[in-house]
């Protein structure tokens, strides 16, 4: 039994010599594949000569050919090429010229052609690519050799004998640089891909070493991150995201998709609809920045700000999204205990404020229990007192996103003017100069009180920020729906990376905190409340050093 399958292993191993490229062998088994197809063409030779023409095996000569071509396969075999100098097997068909040479001269009276045997070792010669000029030459000189050798061997010769055989050997040079020429072919070609094959390893390992640090940074950053293709197939998703896609992984589904994530709107109960989801808005190819949500359910909730930007592809068409989540919640909470405390703060402010504006009223309502100087100072209390209560109202009214207003017809030209008539001696003192530019009149429906608050904080704010003197200018006017004030001033304006804060509460630019410019932040808050209450917007452009430009926008 073990016999046959010993036998098919040497088969597949035969087989196997001959499906493997020529250069894949060793040298040694390359210097016997050349040799070969000689071997066998002299082996049928021998066969063809010993069945119809016994007699030439007599022949000395023939028998040196049939014996050296024997003794050369033999050394082909036996020698160790590799360890030789590279080129010393090129001695193999120069051998086999000189062997052909004889078996031409002992066996043409049996088998006439045997010299178109000197094909084989030019095609040899001439296809290893080694000496190609000398290569060349043997071509030409051996098949040569071979025609003409026995005419000079035997001195009798004429000027015919000599020029017949010419075409053989003229022949075998054709063949010879022929195979010379697509050798060297072949040579620059394999040498190009090669070259090719290194640029494509060399390509290959930065690629390799780019991913591998690609994958660390991804796997090392605090953020989560995932990128998308154009059919919102995930095509890379890093360590930290998994988690935030496990937390907004319904219990009872271990493969949700988009819609069926648990994505909360910032009330943490509301689900998302699927077109307003981070991932699916960046698929549709939107690009946001600090989308707030809600990731997971109960105790283990998170919130979570996601920004996206579309890839594009060479041609600048959409191939897919890159979508970044960053865990806020610490943040978040902070935030609601900020508004808490403000809250609670404000609520205790009221109550000794409301106690104090009733007993400096009542003191003031008696006409003659009151010296006229302590009546002035009285009514600054009140004043006072009653711009801390409306701070306070505002602070409550902010934090739970109400602003009362009651509209009511108003000319917002003389709440302009209004407004600049009270800030000019503040503006005299920090050596301002106010202007304003609007119409005889301009007639809106909007809550008067609440308007001129906006428009004293924009001019206060104007002047305040115009340290060193310049220009405000106050303006306003109308389309057909809707009325816009303007307040500009040329004083240090704001940088670009902090304009996005200007209308957050508590903010003051970098700059300014440092300096001894008083505030507390929640002017800007504020108007801005009291404007979008109105239905309208509040719009900022500003360049440091050159000035700031607010503008109102508010329906007529």
């Amino acid at each position: 039994m073990s016999t046959p399958t010993m036998w098919a292993v040497d088969d597949k191993k035969k087989l196997f010599i001959f499906k493997r490229s020529f250069h894949e062998h060793s040298l040694r088994m390359r210097v016997v594949l050349s040799q070969l197809p000689l071997s066998v063409c002299v082996c049928l030779s021998a066969i063809l000569v010993w069945l119809f023409f016994p007699a030439t095996l007599g022949n000395p000569f023939f028998l040196v050919f049939l014996l050296s071509q024997a003794f050369l396969l033999a050394l082909c075999i036996a020698v160790p090429w590799h360890k030789l100098p590279f080129a010393s097997f090129l001695v193999i068909p120069i051998l086999d010229i000189v062997s052909i040479a004889f078996g031409r001269e002992g066996g043409q009276e049996a088998l006439t052609g045997l010299s178109v045997l000197v094909v084989l070792p030019v095609i040899w010669l001439c296809a290893s690519g080694l000496y190609p000029r000398l290569a060349i030459a043997l071509a030409f000189i051996g098949p040569l050799t071979i025609v003409w050798a026995p005419l000079f061997i035997r001195g009798t010769f004429t000027q015919q004998d000599l020029t017949k055989p010419l075409l053989f050997p003229i022949l075998i040079l054709g063949i010879g640089v022929s195979v010379s020429i697509l050798t060297l072919s072949m040579v620059r070609q394999q040498r190009a891909l090669e070259e090719k094959d290194a640029a494509l390893k060399s390509a290959l390992e930065v690629s390799t070493k780019q991913e591998r640090l690609l994958n660390t940074v991804m796997e090392a950053l605090p953020l989560g991150v995932v990128a998308v293709d154009g059919d919102g197939h995930d095509i890379l998703m890093n360590r930290r995201q998994r988690q935030t896609h496990a937390l907004a992984t319904p219990p009872d589904n271990d493969d949700p998709n988009e819609s069926q994530l648990l994505v909360f709107d910032t009330d943490r109960t509301t689900p998302l609809p699927s077109d307003r989801r981070p991932v699916r808005r960046a698929v549709l190819g939107e690009r946001f920045t600090d989308q707030l949500v809600w990731l997971g359910s109960g105790a283990g909730q998170r919130a979570f700000t996601a920004s996206a930007r579309p890839m594009l592809d060479p041609a600048g068409n959409f191939a897919g999204s890159v979508v970044v989540f960053s865990d806020v919640t610490e943040l978040v909470n902070a935030l609601a205990a900020k508004d808490e405390f403000v809250a609670n703060v404000s609520h205790e402010f009221r109550t000794p404020l409301t106690s104090i504006l009733g007993y400096v009223e009542l003191i003031l309502d008696d006409p003659n229990g009151l010296d006229p100087k302590y009546r002035k100072q009285l009514d600054i209390v009140r004043r006072n007192a009653e711009r801390l209560l409306s701070l306070v109202s505002d602070l409550l009214a902010v934090r739970s996103g109400q602003i009362a207003i009651q509209p009511h017809p108003v000319d917002v030209s003389e709440l302009v003017r209004g407004s600049v008539a009270s800030a000019e001696p503040r503006a005299a003192k920090a050596h301002v100069r106010l202007s304003v530019d609007v119409p005889g009149t301009l007639h809106a429906r909007v809550d008067s009180s609440r308007i001129s608050q906006v428009l004293d904080n924009l001019v206060s704010n104007a002047i305040k920020y115009s340290p060193d003197g310049g220009d405000v200018v106050v303006s306003a006017w109308e389309d057909e729906d809707h009325v816009y004030c303007k307040v500009s001033d040329t004083g240090m304006g704001i940088p670009l990376d902090e304009q996005a804060g200007v209308f957050t509460k508590f903010f003051r630019a970098d700059g300014v905190r440092n300096s001894t410019i008083p505030g507390v932040g929640l002017g800007l808050p504020i108007s801005k409340a009291i404007v979008e209450a109105h239905g309208g917007s509040i719009t900022l452009q500003s360049e440091p050093g050159q000035g700031t430009t607010f503008t109102v926008k508010v329906p007529a």
